[in-house]
């Protein structure tokens, strides 16, 4: 193999070294933003109120009851009344609380897309971005159930 041929090889090899380099140190960037996406849906705390103004509760992200204020009004109403009060209310933060995490996977899903991928540079290499949308409709087939 004469010089040039070999020097062009070392070039081509260099470049695609950089290439996944670059795929990986935005994998890494990637699952330090996934890292913390799963910290911040652990600590989503949602308020709501009743329409009657009798009850505020508190849910986490997957809409999980953690407190429950009374008003005082609350005390001169009927158990019914008050039950439907709690269940108002406790819905309506669940269905926040449901959007706000919604919003925080996407947000990280959408930068997922972006990534370069494999196929990118190597052709007939697996595509991590097929392997995702596996994983998201097998998600989707598992909420559907």
């Amino acid at each position: 193999m004469d010089e040039w041929t070999h020097d062009g090889l070392r070039s081509v090899n260099n470049g695609l070294r950089n290439q996944v380099n670059d795929i990986l140190d935005a994998y890494e960037q990637h699952q330090a933003r996934v890292v913390e996406a799963y910290r911040q849906l652990e600590t989503i705390r949602v308020q709501a109120t009743s329409p009657d103004q009798l009850v505020v509760v508190t849910v986490d992200a997957q809409g999980v009851l953690s407190d429950v204020a009374l008003t005082m009004a609350a005390m001169r109403t009927t158990p019914e009344q008050l039950g439907r009060s709690i269940t108002e209310a406790t819905q309506a933060a669940a269905r926040a609380a449901q959007q706000r995490a919604e919003a925080l996977i996407a947000e990280t899903s959408a930068a997922a897309d972006d990534m370069p991928d494999l196929p990118d540079i190597v052709p007939d290499a697996p595509s991590l971005r097929d392997i995702r949308a596996a994983f998201r409709e097998a998600g989707e087939t598992r909420a559907g159930d």
